[in-house]
């Protein structure tokens, strides 16, 4: 779960849509950890996607 807070946190902090790589190189994760904490992240609606592969937190 602790991946899940930094991956989260990631997108909570930068405004442009970040792509998993991204992720990676910004909190140290493993690509392959960071694709799965998106996909969760994707099925509780918490990020976006704005253009293909690239996503974003959702903001209200």
């Amino acid at each position: 779960m602790e991946n899940y807070n930094v991956v989260l946190d990631c997108f909570e902090k930068n405004d442009e849509p970040m792509n998993a790589t991204a992720v990676a190189e910004k909190t140290g994760i493993d690509k392959k950890e960071v694709s799965k904490v998106m996909d969760k992240l994707k099925k509780e609606e918490k990020i976006y996607s704005p253009k293909r592969c690239y996503w974003q937190i959702k903001r209200d």
